[in-house]
């Protein structure tokens, strides 16, 4: 029993690492003190929950497509200062480059390490 136990936190300190990621983004504004309302700001907002709710409820059961929806999140967080012309905030942009790429990273490595999500893959066989 204690193995399944640890195997369980095991493959799942991705997703507290993305939650926690996902919390920092969302407070983000107001650390940095973007206007709100602001673009900015509700991409912080939006985005921020999204990722942590995400991770939230991977941490209870997982599901390929909410690992997939926040790698997903972590590309858009990462290249949105450039999409949305906020690029000239140097801090907004390292943050947000900085949280989006490990939220991409930390979703993809749980995807290609976690048993119930490799299967997945192409190649790997039919998903159950």
């Amino acid at each position: 029993m204690a193995t399944n136990s640890s195997n369980t936190s095991a493959k799942r300190w991705q997703d507290q690492l993305i939650l926690l990621l996902g919390l920092w983004f969302f407070i983000t504004p107001w650390v940095f003190g973007y206007p709100v309302p602001s673009v900015q700001a509700w991409t912080a907002f939006i985005s921020g929950a999204v990722i942590a709710l995400l991770a939230a409820f991977d941490l209870y059961k997982t599901y390929f497509w909410a690992v997939m929806l926040n790698l997903l999140l972590g590309i858009w967080v990462a290249v949105s200062p450039w999409v949305l012309g906020l690029a000239a905030n140097v801090e907004l942009t390292w943050n947000s480059v900085i949280v989006g790429v490990a939220v991409a990273v930390l979703a993809l490595w749980e995807m290609r390490t976690d048993p119930e999500l490799v299967k997945h893959w192409p190649g790997a066989g039919h998903a159950t």
